[in-house]
């Protein structure tokens, strides 16, 4: 390639480099994992009690990642600490779970047990 067309390449963007569509591509499969890895160990989750009338109350868990599978933990919590519960899609928090009654304890102990989280990513409010 020499003439005209090497000369207008090399002029209009500075010197040719024949792999820069590869490198613009976007990282590797490696760096994904390790950038999917971080994220998932970068998250904090908010567990809450909601007081609704009288004695009755809610547990809210919310901040768990995406990857995990909301109704099987749900499902799992439920059989557990034998309360009925829901998963609420909210456009701020985006997914929430709900459990009936004040349950903050045994989800964070419940979260810990089955190593969905580590310690300090768990956030209990109002104990």
């Amino acid at each position: 390639m020499s003439g005209p067309e090497f000369e207008l390449q090399t002029s209009l963007a500075g010197v040719f480099d024949p792999f820069a569509d590869a490198a613009a591509q976007g990282p590797t499969a490696a760096e994904t994992k390790k950038s999917k890895k971080a994220e998932a160990e970068d998250f904090a989750v908010h567990v809450r009690m909601q007081q609704r009338n009288g004695r009755k109350s809610l547990t809210t868990v919310q901040g768990l990642p995406e990857a995990f599978d909301y109704k099987k933990i749900l499902k799992a919590l439920k059989k557990e600490y034998c309360c009925n519960g829901t998963v609420i899609e909210d456009e701020e928090s985006g997914k929430v779970l709900q459990l009936q009654g004040d349950q903050r304890k045994n989800v964070s102990t419940f979260l810990l047990g089955n190593e969905l989280c580590k310690k300090d990513q768990i956030k209990v409010h109002g104990s």
